[in-house]
């Protein structure tokens, strides 16, 4: 079974109930995680969760099988989410699937969310006409399709959000779902809101829950970086301190903005620049006014080969947050340094 971003939510709980293995793939990697989370969600009873790692799996393939046909600890359901670069879970999951039509037996399901994978991937082509099976490919999405799951968010929790406030929340989480999620739900908290008891938000709402905005949230720090703004890099990396941002939300934005170049990048071709592009095909592509410059300026300094270098560090580093998250602040002002420092380089 195969998916697009734009028909996954129509299909996810048929798919949920029907299908045992789940690969999400695509530029946009929180997309692909939210995706992931409401499929758990929709198994209903999914039981103790068990996360492996691709690297794991491509050096032991069967490994998730032994995984996927044991008992969780206490004896319940279990489901396992695999955190894959690439095709790194395609030698594992084909041995899955090989074990089970030479009948192994039932397995728990198995939730891949693959970076720098598509739907055109061997794994893909491996799920893609299974019945038991749902492959989608995420890309990352716009400024207005995230203010929409915003307010779509906002009604499932009985909170009553214009447009504004909407699109606000979905700048200030970096246009990341999950992040947004996370702010409706505080929010949800703090109004005491409920669809059986809605609430109508106000401006002094979000203030009073310290929901990021473009101003004081992510943004800045992620231009620093990607412009390789040495000098002002310091002084972000102390107001990140100071304001507790979530390490693993500011990686999520520097590499939803690193996805969006490379998009770009794709589109203007080898000699290609901003000024042929109307104001629709920016739109397309994310580039509003506000973030013009910034993004005229990034693209100047990562060509498509550093492009190809960030996504693997980016991947990398995104790893070691996953792995270490107690350190996770310290690694990820590292990495933060070493890729100003890289993006500085002529």
């Amino acid at each position: 079974m195969k998916a697009t971003q734009r028909d996954f939510n129509t299909i996810a709980n048929r798919a949920a109930q029907q299908c045992s293995i789940f690969f999400f793939c695509g530029p946009d990697e929180a997309g692909a995680s939210a995706a992931a989370g409401r499929i758990i969600e929709e198994i209903g009873d999914a039981g103790e969760r068990l996360d492996m790692s691709g690297a794991d799996l491509r050096k032991d393939p069967a490994s998730l099988g032994d995984e996927a046909r044991s008992s969780s600890l206490f004896g319940d359901k279990r489901h396992i989410l695999v955190r894959a670069s690439g095709d790194e879970a395609h030698d594992a999951l084909k041995a899955l699937i090989d074990t089970g039509d030479a009948g192994a037996g039932d397995a728990a399901p198995v939730l891949v969310v693959a970076t720098s994978a598509t739907d055109k991937s061997r794994t893909a082509k491996l799920l893609e006409k299974r019945k038991d099976a749902l492959v989608a490919m995420f890309w990352p999405p716009d400024l207005s399709s995230v203010t929409v799951s915003v307010r779509a968010m906002a009604d499932a929790a009985g909170l009553r959000l214009n447009g504004e406030l909407a699109e606000r929340i979905a700048r200030g989480s970096g246009l990341d779902v999950r992040l947004a999620q996370s702010e409706v739900t505080k929010l949800a908290l703090y109004c005491d809101a409920s669809p059986q008891s809605p609430h109508t938000v106000e401006a002094a709402d979000i203030d009073a829950i310290g929901a990021a905005t473009e101003e004081d949230g992510f943004m800045p720090l992620v231009n620093v970086v990607l412009s390789g703004d040495a000098k002002r890099v310091s002084r972000e990396l102390d107001r990140m301190r100071e304001q507790a941002m979530n390490p693993v939300g500011l990686l999520l934005a520097i590499e939803r903005r690193a996805a969006q170049l490379t998009q770009i990048t794709a589109r203007l071709g080898g000699q290609g620049s901003l000024d042929k592009l109307n104001r629709g095909e920016k739109a397309q592509l994310g580039i509003f006014f506000r973030e013009e410059r910034e993004i005229r300026n990034q693209l100047g300094k990562w060509p498509r080969r550093k492009l190809d270098l960030l996504s693997t560090k980016l991947i990398g580093l995104h790893r070691a947050l996953l792995t270490n998250s107690q350190s996770a602040e310290l690694l990820l002002s590292q990495g933060i340094i070493e890729i100003t420092r890289f993006a500085a380089r002529r």
